[in-house]
């Protein structure tokens, strides 16, 4: 077999010496921006948790004040659609009163109607039974020249006991 034999054992002693020191370093400067951080946060008394709690809290009371507003505007709307529905169904009880007065007023006028129809006829009847009536008292009774001066005075006296 054949054998690689390390060209130079110094290089690769350096080589595993590096990876570990900027490990190091890293760290350091990790660490050390993590304690500025801290220092800065502590100094200034900003901390941006207590920004964003503050903040998380403002949007619950203002959440909460929408719920209030909205339960209110919800009681008002409710308020609003039952009174529109009492006076709907005031509404519709006149309206159902109307209906049955003119149903009522329909009838009165069909009986009066049938009432004058019928009283129409009665007088067409009359007046051809009384025009019948004259016409054969006219046709039994003689003319007026003919009659003697005795029949008309007695026809006068009949005149004036009925009148």
């Amino acid at each position: 077999m054949i054998e690689f034999a390390p060209r130079n054992s110094q290089a690769s002693a350096g080589i595993g010496v590096m990876p570990i020191a900027i490990g190091a370093v890293a760290l350091v400067l990790v660490l050390l921006g993590i304690g500025s951080i801290t220092l800065w946060r502590a100094y200034t008394g900003n901390a941006p948790e207590s920004d964003r709690v503050v903040a998380a809290r403002q949007l619950q009371a203002r959440a909460a004040q929408a719920s209030e507003a909205l339960v209110e505007k919800t009681k008002g709307l409710e308020a609003t659609q039952q009174e529109s529905i009492d006076q709907l169904q005031l509404v519709q009880d006149q309206l159902q009163t109307m209906r049955r007065q003119l149903a009522a007023q329909q009838a009165d006028n069909k009986k009066l109607s049938e009432q004058v129809a019928a009283l129409t006829e009665a007088v067409a009847g009359l007046r051809q039974s009384f025009a019948s009536t004259q016409a054969n008292d006219q046709a039994a009774e003689p003319s007026p020249r003919k009659r003697s001066k005795a029949t008309r005075t007695s026809h006068r006296k009949r005149s004036r006991s009925r009148g």
